[in-house]
């Protein structure tokens, strides 16, 4: 074997203790350069007292300071003097003293290096005093204490809380942005502020380090969120971001209410990217901004409380394309909102700023189209659905709807505004004299017109268009066949099949059975098997009967057949049966951006982000644990210790193996032969008294004798 060299020991032993080395310069490193970064000399030690020390005390030690100087005893240099002096100023100041000593919070110290800076080459003497100002905060409202936060969280509404101190510039600063977010989540959110003074809720509400001092990451004033349903520290989430209205708005809209962002367009892209490929049912909602700011919070949660009736889509308002929408939309200032409706029905322009009460009132009035679409939402409030009632209430017992029926045309389009103009006229013959001459009808149909309370509805037919309508498509054509039956029926219902689109106007009359319906509970008929039982619920509580316009297009013409159909209809006894109605189309679900959210109570760790920014900030407080230095050098120790005895039992056999294999490397069986002799020897000695065994050697004269019943020759 060949043997070792003189440099290979040092190597294997530097192998040998190389993890105990890392583990010792990284607690050298820890102690020398981490641990005195994460804990700066406090102020304290500046002025040389020991740490929360009273005003009094602080006032004693640099008047000892200032004798000195004074006298010419001594002459301290700039940085020196700044430093004594900034300590002073700070800790003779009641509340900046009260959030150094509690929470650590020293927002001046770019003041204190800006000094060191400007009076590097000047003498101290020359520094002007007082290096701070002091300031109040005189402007908050809605304060909350430990007894109002115990009512404000946990409630069916979101909280959001600052927390201030009344001697923090930068929290004066932050309160006019505070009070205009404050006013675009009323009445969306709860907010509230919590100054530095509540120290036990302010305590509550702040981080901890890895030693369990409350501290504010960056500084005041901090923003902390409760979803609704939090009633704890574990769910609450703090706003990291900038102070700015439209970053905090956007994060506590997105993130904690769970609401749907509303997309900027331009001239150019407004008609193709937002209103052809809106849902022809919805309302179109224009909101023109002039800051380019997000929509307010108000804004979105009707974006999301609505998105089954209107889409929404903002414009930034430029003057230079200031007549296009004049022209369009007859707006001519921001901030506006526009709602679109019908084709051919003139836009609804509000001009002015709005809050979240005013809105609601015009979104609920306008949230229709001028002509509602027959939906499965719209069909009970429109009286078109057998199993609801009319529109006149539960007394009426017949009724009749007007429903335009078509895939989205330009055929169809024209067709709904014909039929905007005949409701506008049977409504203004409703409300006539019966002796208006010019009337084409008699005033006995209109009167029962009036007496049906007669809607005019419209369904439209989707095509298949997007993939995300196939699933409700196949439902709303077998709703459109049941109602139009006839050779021609795929020209106004199901998927388009060739060029032709022929939109039809249908009239459907219900009517309820008054002597069923008056039936007492009990002489009600009892059914005899499951199959009746399944019979009865697929009936609806009215019959329906259907007519077919096939006339023109003019407005006197269809006026002229409604109302001929309701007078025909009041006057002739019709046989009553019930039938079964295609669902009408189930509403496409709301997008999982904003459907969950505020429903669910969210965690800081929720998201790839807040989960790296979360591991982030655990490292980087945990890097200044004191206790980490000393941990690591223990560590250290006991892995050198571990080594060293693991290598020193196994070297007194390592250090003969060497040697013998070294002095006499030919003679290895001569070695070995003394201790198999002892072995042998052992051996022998262990089995000499040992009795006989069955098991022993076979004796040489030994055989086997057979039995004389052997099948053996």
């Amino acid at each position: 074997m060949v043997p070792f060299s003189s440099s290979s020991k040092p190597i294997s032993l530097l192998k040998a203790y190389l993890f105990p080395l890392i583990l010792l310069s990284l607690a050298i490193f820890f102690q020398l350069f981490v641990i005195p970064s994460s804990f700066p000399v406090s102020h304290y030690d500046v002025l040389g007292i020991k740490h929360y020390s009273s005003i009094e005390e602080v006032t004693e030690a640099y008047e000892k300071f200032s004798s000195r100087w004074s006298s010419g005893e001594e002459e301290p240099a700039v940085k020196d003097f700044v430093q004594i002096r900034y300590a002073y100023e700070l800790l003779t100041n009641p509340l900046w003293k009260r959030d150094y000593d509690a929470f650590g919070v020293d927002e001046h110290l770019h003041t204190l290096e800006e000094v060191k800076a400007k009076y590097a080459e000047e003498a101290f003497s020359k520094v002007v005093l007082p290096l701070l100002n002091a300031t109040s905060s005189a402007h908050a409202f809605n304060v909350l204490t430990a007894e109002d936060f115990k009512y404000a969280i946990g409630s069916s509404k979101s909280l959001l809380v600052q927390v201030y101190s009344s001697g923090s510039s930068r929290s004066e600063e932050f309160f006019y942005n505070w009070k205009r977010i404050t006013n675009l989540l009323d009445g969306i959110a709860n907010t509230g502020m919590v100054e530095l003074g509540e120290n036990q809720l302010a305590t509550y509400l702040a981080e901890r380090t890895s030693m369990g001092q409350p501290f504010f990451r960056n500084g005041l004033p901090s923003l902390v969120a409760f979803p609704s349903g939090c009633r704890n520290s574990d769910c609450l989430v703090r706003y990291h971001g900038d102070l700015s209205v439209d970053a905090v708005t956007d994060w506590f809209a997105t993130r904690i209410l769970g609401l749907p962002r509303i997309n900027y367009y331009s001239k150019e892209t407004l008609g193709q990217n937002f209103i052809a490929k809106s849902g022809h049912h919805k309302v179109k909602v224009l909101y023109f901004s002039k800051t380019g700011e997000r929509a307010a919070p108000f804004l979105r949660q009707a974006a999301k409380d609505y998105w089954a009736y209107a889409s929404f889509a903002s414009i930034l308002w430029r003057e230079e394309e200031s007549s296009i929408w004049w022209n369009n939309f007859e707006v001519d200032s921001a901030p506006a909102f526009v709602f679109l409706k019908d084709p051919g029905v003139k836009p609804v322009v509000f001009h002015g700023a709005m809050n979240s009460t005013s809105f609601s009132e015009i979104m609920e009035q306008n949230k229709q189209q001028a002509r509602p679409q027959l939906r499965s939402i719209t069909s009970m409030d429109l009286g078109c659905d057998a199993r609801g009632y009319s529109c006149a209430g539960y007394e009426a017992m017949t009724w009749y709807c007007v429903i335009l029926a078509g895939r989205p045309s330009l055929e169809l389009n024209k067709m709904r505004e014909t039929m905007v103009r005949v409701q506008d006229t049977l409504s203004n013959k409703g409300d006539s004299s019966a002796g208006d001459k010019n009337s084409t009808s008699s005033p006995q149909a209109v009167a029962a017109l009036k007496r049906s309370a007669q809607q005019v509805s419209y369904l439209n037919t989707m095509t298949g268009r997007f993939s995300l309508w196939s699933g409700l498509f196949w439902k709303l054509t077998k709703y459109c066949f049941f109602y139009i039956h006839s050779e021609t029926s795929f020209e106004t219902c199901g998927p388009r099949r060739d060029m032709t689109d022929a939109p039809q106007i249908i009239i459907v009359r219900y009517k309820r059975n008054s002597t069923k319906q008056d039936e007492p509970k009990a002489a009600k008929r009892q059914p005899k098997t499951i199959w009746d039982t399944f019979e009865e619920d697929d009936e609806d509580l009215a019959s329906q009967l259907v007519a077919k316009y096939d006339g023109s297009m003019e407005t006197q013409e269809i006026i002229q057949w409604v109302s001929k159909i309701i007078k025909d209809g009041d006057s002739t006894d019709l046989p009553f049966f019930r039938t079964k109605t295609p669902d009408l189309t189930p509403e496409e679900e709301a997008d999982a951006i904003w459907s969950r959210g505020s429903q669910t109570v969210l965690s800081t760790g929720q998201g790839l982000k807040q989960r790296v920014q979360g591991i982030t900030s655990n490292i980087h407080d945990h890097m200044g644990d004191p206790r980490l230095g000393p941990i690591l050098l223990l560590a250290a120790v006991m892995s050198f210790g571990s080594i060293y005895l693991r290598r020193s039992q196994s070297s007194p056999a390592n250090q003969s193996t060497e040697t013998s294999q070294s002095t006499e490397p030919n003679q290895p069986a001569t070695e070995e032969k003394p201790s198999r002799e002892k072995r042998t020897r052992r051996r022998a000695v262990s089995n000499k008294d040992k009795p006989t065994s069955i098991t022993d050697d076979v004796p040489k004269d030994a055989y086997n004798l057979l039995p004389s019943d052997s099948d053996s020759d």
